[in-house]
C-alpha cells in the first residue's frame, strides 16, 4: 500500500507487470509521468503515499540515463539525470526514513568510473538524510 516506484521505463515493462503493480497496491510513475509533471509534484505524490510511517528507500541506479550511469545492468534511455535524482532524494526530507541502499550499479560494466562515482553520490546524498531523520527521532 506504501510502495512508490519513480522512473519506470522502457519496452520491456508489460502491462501484465504494470496490472500486477496495481492490483499488489504499488504505485508506478513511469518516467514519462515524471517529465509531465516534474520532480516536485512527482515527489509531494510519493510523499501523501507513505505519508509518516517508516520508510525505507533504494535507489536503483538504473533509474538514471545511461549518460549518467553506464555501469549498471539493465541500462535505458530516457531516464533521469543526476540532478533530477538529487532533487528527488532532497525532497525525502522530513520523511521518516529508516533506512536506504544504492542498488545495481555494477563496475565491469562502468566506464571511467562514472557510475561508482554517481552511486557513492547518491548514497552520501540518502545517508545525509538519514541522518537528519535520526536527528529528528530522538530530539522528540
Amino acid at each position: 500500500q506504501r510502495t512508490v516506484q519513480i522512473g519506470i521505463r522502457g519496452a520491456l515493462f508489460s502491462a501484465d507487470e504494470h496490472r500486477w503493480a496495481e492490483e499488489n497496491g504499488i504505485t508506478i510513475i513511469r518516467m514519462e509521468q515524471v517529465d509531465e509533471l516534474g520532480i516536485d509534484k512527482v515527489m509531494q505524490r510519493a510523499r501523501e503515499i507513505v505519508g509518516e510511517q517508516p520508510t525505507y528507500i533504494s535507489f536503483d541506479i538504473d533509474v538514471l540515463d545511461p549518460v549518467y550511469a553506464p555501469g549498471t545492468g539493465t541500462p535505458e534511455i530516457g531516464g533521469m539525470t543526476t540532478l533530477q535524482a538529487q532533487r528527488c532524494v532532497r525532497q525525502l526530507a522530513g520523511l521518516n526514513l529508516i533506512g536506504a541502499d544504492v542498488v545495481e550499479v555494477s563496475p565491469p560494466f562502468d566506464q571511467g568510473n562514472l557510475t561508482s562515482l554517481t552511486g557513492a553520490t547518491m548514497m552520501f546524498e540518502l545517508l545525509c538524510q538519514l541522518a537528519d531523520a535520526h536527528h529528528r527521532r530522538i530530539s522528540q
